[in-house]
C-alpha cells in the first residue's frame, strides 16, 4: 500500500539545511497497522506531513521516494496530490481544535470533503454526513451536525475528524497522536472506534503516538523513531517483549505498570536536530554506548524475523576484539 524509502526531510535555516527526518525507510501493507512511536521531538509528526506532502516552508523534502500504491507521491503535480489528499489518503490531527475551522459547523466541513472529492452531490450530502457522523458513534448526529466545533466535547470533535477522515473511503489513514488530548476512557473509546472501522473497511493504518501501550494494542508493526531516525522495527510481540536497542528498552522502563517497581526514565534530552552528537544520536543517554558509538552512524542490523535495529552491539566485532565501553 505504502512504501517509504530513504525519506529524508530538512528544514532551511541560516546555519543550514537541518534534517528532521534522516533516512526514514518502512512499508505498510493492505490492511496493517504500523505504529510510529518516539518522544517529541522525535520527526514523527514531520514524516506523516512529509507522506502527504504538506510540509512548508523553510521545511522541504530532500529525498527519498514515497510510493502510494505504486505511484510516487513527490512525482504528482499539486493538482495530482490534492486529489490524494483525503480521497485516497486522509490524515487525522492530533489537536481537533486547530484542525476544525471555528466559523463553520462540522456538519458543512465534512460535507466539504465529500462535495470536494466528488463523493456526494448537493442533493443527498446531507444524509451522507449525518450517516457519517453515526458511523464514528456520535449521538443525535443530526443535531450535532449543525453545530461549531467550540459547542462539541474534546471526543465529540476528535470522532468528527475521524468521520472527515472516513468520508470518501480512503485506502490509508494517518492518525498522528489521535487521542493525547483526552482523558482515559475517551481515549479507549476513539481507539475502539478506530480499531472497528478499520476491520471494517479495510484500511491500512499509521499510528503515531508516544504511548508504547496503545502500539501493544493496535498495531502489526512498530518503528521507534530518535532524532529523525527509525532506530528499531519490527513485528509489535518480538519488539515489546524483545527490544533490540537500548533507546527502545528505555521506552519501555520508563512505562508505568511494568512488574510494578520504580519507573527508570531515560537520561538527558531529545538533542536539538540543528546540534545532533555524532555517531549515533543517543549514545549520549546510552547506558549500554561503546567508544565508537560517538563516531560511527549505525547501520540497520538484522536482529530476528523482520526484525532491525540500528546499534553497533549488534555488530560483529573483529576477531579477537572485545569492543571499548
Amino acid at each position: 500500500m505504502l512504501d517509504v524509502a530513504h525519506l529524508t526531510t530538512v528544514f532551511d535555516l541560516p546555519a543550514g539545511p537541518i534534517p528532521a527526518v534522516n533516512d526514514v525507510s518502512f512499508s505498510i501493507a493492505p490492511g496493517e497497522t504500523l505504529g510510529l512511536v518516539g518522544e517529541s521531538g522525535s520527526g514523527k509528526s514531520v514524516t506523516a506531513m512529509s507522506i502527504m506532502r504538506l510540509v512548508q516552508p523553510p521545511g522541504r523534502i530532500a529525498g527519498g521516494r514515497i510510493a502510494f500504491r505504486g505511484r510516487d507521491l513527490l512525482s504528482l503535480t499539486e493538482s495530482e496530490m490534492r486529489a490524494v489528499r483525503g480521497a485516497e489518503i486522509a490524515l487525522i490531527f492530533q489537536e481537533p481544535m486547530t484542525a476544525l475551522n471555528p466559523v463553520f459547523t462540522v456538519g458543512d466541513q465534512i460535507a466539504e470533503t465529500l462535495l470536494v472529492h466528488r463523493r456526494a452531490t448537493k442533493a443527498d450530502v446531507g444524509g451522507r454526513v449525518v450517516a457519517l457522523l453515526e458511523s464514528v458513534r456520535v449521538a443525535n448526529a443530526a443535531l450535532r451536525a449543525g453545530d461549531y466545533p467550540h459547542q462539541l466535547s474534546g471526543g465529540q470533535r476528535q470522532r468528527v475528524l475521524i468521520a472527515m477522515a472516513l468520508a470518501c473511503r480512503p485506502s490509508l489513514i494517518i492518525a498522528d497522536e489521535p487521542t493525547t488530548a483526552l482523558d482515559v476512557t475517551i481515549q479507549a473509546e476513539i481507539l475502539d472506534l478506530l480499531r472497528e472501522r478499520q476491520r471494517t473497511l479495510q484500511l491500512s493504518l499509521l499510528l503515531i503516538t508516544h504511548d508504547l501501550g496503545i502500539i501493544a494494542e493496535i498495531a502489526d508493526r512498530v518503528a521507534v523513531m530518535y532524532a529523525g531516525r527509525i532506530v528499531e522495527h519490527g513485528p509489535v510481540r518480538a519488539v515489546l517483549r524483545h527490544p533490540q536497542h537500548p533507546y527502545t528498552r528505555g521506552l519501555l522502563a520508563s512505562m508505568p505498570g511494568r512488574g510494578g517497581g520504580r519507573l527508570q526514565a531515560i537520561e538527558g534530552v531529545v538533542p536539538s536536530l540543528g546540534a545532533l552528537p555524532a555517531g549515533c544520536a543517543f549514545h549520549p543517554r546510552c547506558p549500554d554506548r561503546l567508544a565508537a558509538c560517538a563516531t560511527i552512524v549505525p547501520a540497520a542490523f538484522t536482529v530476528g524475523p523482520s526484525h532491525e535495529a540500528r546499534c553497533l552491539l549488534h555488530r560483529e566485532p573483529p576477531a579477537g576484539s572485545h569492543g571499548a565501553r
